[in-house]
């Protein structure tokens, strides 16, 4: 199988620390891959390099077999990677539905003007409603960003990612400070947009009942390295990833 997206030989140091060392990986359409691993085991530094945010000191990146490494953030976007972010990412001051129509109207190649109507645009004002479906708040879309739950504002930020119709959509602890009922409403769509195959999820995430019970593929990373790669029960089972937990919570021991 062609790979969606795939790295060869990535590095990046911070000073004299690796973040990336020598990272060989493929990504395939269809498939929800979760990376985790310790603090300062890369996560988030991996992202970065595939998404854009920052560039690696030598390697290469690969989109659709297309060379991608030093292309800007928003090009990708064009070529449709996205991402969530750790901190939230939405227009509090602004509704629901006015945070949607940004990015479905930069997609478009349009601009907002403030003497035309936003529903003349008819096509944006489709697209968002369809969205905000998808992601369950279209009861809610007439509300300021700022007024919603934790977790409807998670969902309205995966709900920008999803708006330029991304063919590879990370998101970066998409449950973060949730409480459980908001968790769970969470994964279900993030699960249910996957299977539906709108777009291919790739999420860094703390929670090892979120990764093990949400994955099709897990990636384990450490010191800037993958240490290992393959499905949850394969690595519950793995003594390099136990070893490297060891000191912290084995969570999937108590299942």
């Amino acid at each position: 199988m062609v790979a969606l997206l795939r790295t060869e030989k990535l590095k990046k140091y911070f000073g004299v620390v690796s973040a990336a060392d020598s990272i060989d990986l493929q990504l395939e359409e269809g498939v929800l891959t979760s990376i985790i691993g310790p603090n300062g085991a890369g996560k988030t530094t991996l992202i970065n390099l595939l998404t854009g945010n920052i560039l690696p000191d030598s390697g290469k990146v690969f989109f659709n077999e297309e060379e991608i490494t030093y292309l800007p953030i928003h090009k990708r976007v064009k070529m449709g990677i996205c991402r969530s972010f750790q901190i939230m990412n939405i227009f509090p001051k602004l509704t629901v539905f006015e945070n949607v129509q940004i990015p479905i109207f930069a997609s478009f190649n349009k601009s907002l003007s403030f003497f035309r109507s936003v529903h003349d645009h008819l096509e944006v004002k489709e697209k968002a409603e369809k969205l905000l479906k998808e992601i369950g708040l279209i009861e809610k879309k007439n509300l300021l960003a700022g007024t919603l739950s934790h977790g409807d504002q998670r969902l309205l930020e995966i709900g920008l990612a999803m708006a330029p119709d991304p063919k590879l959509l990370f998101l970066d602890e998409p449950t973060a400070g949730m409480n459980p009922v908001e968790r769970i409403r969470v994964l279900e769509n993030i699960r249910r947009l996957s299977q539906e195959r709108r777009s291919t999820f790739v999420i860094v995430e703390h929670d090892m009942d979120i990764v093990f019970s949400l994955s099709d593929r897990i990636i384990v990373l450490y010191r800037g390295q993958i240490l290992a790669d393959g499905p949850p029960e394969e690595i519950k089972k793995n003594e390099d990833v136990r070893r490297v937990y060891l000191g912290e919570e084995i969570f999937w021991e108590k299942r």
